[in-house]
């Protein structure tokens, strides 16, 4: 996943899907040049990890656009589909690299799902209520630029001499 170019100006929809691919591309930047062992190191008190922060996005983007978009149940996604904390579970046989794969993979097919929907189009979310395809948008963005940071902070972590 190479970083798209920036757009700064123009139709909403392409402001919302641009920024939402940047962040996407960031966060897997941020952790794409780790090896197998940093990947999975685990530095805070929660079973976050960089490869966990990838395998969590994957599952995000299961969630808003093939389950809760596309109506599909979340055994029928793609992939594992569930909110909370064993979205971040990655088994001992996946590596970075299937990890990466598995999220480019997801944000492709989210990008098919989302395409024939209007901005306005809303869905029904157990917890947040009626939500909108916009929202959607802009909840992944915000979600996005979490954690990248904290993958920005465990990669800061693993390479300082003190803490490695």
């Amino acid at each position: 996943m190479t970083t798209p170019a920036r757009i700064t100006a123009g139709p909403e929809r392409t402001l919302l899907e641009n920024t939402l691919d940047r962040g996407r591309a960031a966060l897997v930047e941020k952790v794409r040049e780790l090896s197998a062992e940093q990947s999975r190191r685990r530095l805070v008190a929660s079973a976050t990890t960089p490869i966990g922060l990838i395998k969590h996005a994957a599952a995000a983007e299961r969630i808003w656009f093939q389950h809760y978009l596309a109506g599909l149940p979340e055994a029928e996604c793609d992939g594992y589909a569930t909110p909370g904390a064993g979205s971040f579970a990655v088994s001992d046989d996946e590596t970075l690299n299937d990890v990466i794969a598995e999220f480019e993979r997801a944000s492709r097919r989210s990008a098919t799902i989302v395409a024939p929907y209007d901005l306005a189009h809303t869905v029904h979310h157990p917890r947040a209520g009626i939500v909108s395809v916009r929202w959607i948008y802009l909840f992944l963005i915000a979600e996005y630029g979490r954690h990248t940071g904290h993958a920005d902070i465990l990669v800061e972590q693993i390479n300082d001499p003190i803490t490695a």
